[in-house]
């Protein structure tokens, strides 16, 4: 199988027959192959209709753990020959234990065209050089993701994570005018440019384009907005992805700051209710927990895999922009969610909130010291450079918060740069359990 080079403007009719083709050759060689699954489907023949996947059982992120712990490196959903894995990318176990992930050269060379579709839906094109700043110590987000920069065509500068000083003069010297990194690695380097080059104003960098991805934070408006006006370069959410599946799937397009889903001839989408585990219909205006099967795979095939994203689908017509895949928000994990007297709370619903606030940087924690169930949403909020605290500023906060969300809320509100700046993954919940 090879991917389709019309498949970001495929109409759905043409596209579902090229996933049910997809579908019958990814389902046999997963039945005769995967361990894993055979065990889990118990003799049971994977449905030859992909509208029936519904009849098989859903898998989880804590069976794959369990799996590779018995069954060292890469687990028994490993259906290749060993000799066929040719690059070895490891997640950072902040949430468990860490996960080893194996890619055949298709699997690389298809992660990295769906990837490099992404990029350049969100604009970046062989006009740019861009500098990539996430980790390239094994996690999917540093050489993958790279390399889905360079299948745009631009000059890709590999920089990673660290050395933000040294960042700050090579974008100087060199001409680089766009940057890939985490929503909130910007206001890491805004702090730098104060401490260490208080002369130089942000867009004074000459970036133009910021490709952002591994975080949450981007729908919120008056962050693009800060962005914007701070930096004079264009936000774009260039780079959701699920790394035990495909690193980059979904960006958005110069027209819709929601994601497309751009991977539909790889890879086919489903919605279920986290709670229930019932199958939810995929339309507008449906949310549920996003979940995944690969349509060709071969080291680690995934079939019917629980994202653990909760997303809300915005339009499934086509974008004016011509691309025909579903449309998109991350309204955020489901084990992040806090539930406060029966309200499903999630951290991007409390940054919209914050961001309204021109007195707060917008940087925030959800800081949960016992055990659940909670009454009250515990947020600490920091004051933006420069500001003082207003009488009143917390309460105006927890009013804003429960006229929003309809949850009891109770803000600290902290000195400027109060929380650790971090150029990787910002967590905002934080458990007394971690």
């Amino acid at each position: 199988m090879t991917l389709r080079r019309d498949a970001e403007t495929l109409p759905a009719s043409d596209l579902l027959a090229h996933q049910q083709a997809a579908w019958r050759r990814q389902a046999a060689y997963v039945a005769e192959r995967s361990a894993f699954y055979r065990a889990q489907w118990n003799g049971t023949a994977p449905p030859p209709d992909l509208r029936d996947l519904a009849e098989l059982p859903l898998s989880s992120k804590a069976q794959l753990r369990i799996s590779q712990a018995a069954h060292p490196p890469f687990g028994d959903y490993l259906a290749s020959d060993r000799r066929q894995v040719t690059r070895l990318h490891r997640t950072s176990g902040t949430t468990g234990q860490a996960m080893n992930l194996a890619l055949s050269a298709r699997d690389c060379e298809f992660t990295e065209r769906v990837g490099g579709r992404s990029q350049g839906a969100a604009g970046l094109t062989a006009e740019h050089t861009v500098v990539h700043c996430l980790n390239y110590q094994m996690w999917m987000g540093g050489v993958t993701d790279h390399l889905t920069l360079e299948r745009t065509g631009a000059t890709v500068v590999p920089f990673g994570v660290g050395g933000s000083e040294l960042l700050i003069r090579t974008i100087r010297e060199t001409g680089i005018d766009a940057i890939s990194c985490t929503p909130s690695y910007p206001a890491v380097l805004e702090q730098v440019l104060a401490e260490r080059f208080p002369a130089l104003r942000p867009r004074d960098l000459g970036l133009k384009l910021g490709l952002f991805g591994g975080e949450a934070g981007l729908d919120d408006p008056a962050l693009r907005q800060r962005i914007r006006d701070t930096w004079g370069m264009e936000p774009r959410n260039a780079n959701y992805g699920v790394s035990d599946v495909f690193s980059n799937f979904a960006a958005q397009c110069g027209d819709d700051t929601r994601l497309h889903f751009l991977a539909g001839d790889v890879l086919y989408p489903e919605l279920i209710d986290s709670a229930s585990e019932a199958p939810l219909p995929l339309h507008a205006g449906q949310e549920g927990e996003l979940v995944l099967t690969h349509l060709a795979r071969d080291c680690q095939p995934l079939v019917r895999f629980r994202s653990g994203d909760i997303i809300a689908v915005d339009a499934t017509e086509p974008c004016c922009c011509g691309r025909t895949g579903m449309r998109f928000r991350v309204v955020g994990r489901s084990d992040d969610m806090v539930v406060v007297r029966g309200l499903n709370i999630f951290p991007t619903m409390v940054a919209a909130v914050i961001g309204g606030f021109a007195e707060l940087s917008g940087d925030y924690r959800i800081v949960l010291e016992q055990a659940p169930p909670y009454d009250v949403l515990p947020v600490q909020v920091e004051l933006a450079r420069g500001h003082e605290a207003p009488a009143g500023l917390a309460a105006g906060v927890e009013a804003a918060i429960k006229s929003a969300l309809g949850a009891t809320a109770r803000v600290t509100v902290l000195l400027e740069a109060s929380f650790p700046v971090t150029e990787g993954k910002t967590r905002r919940v934080v458990r007394s359990s971690e």
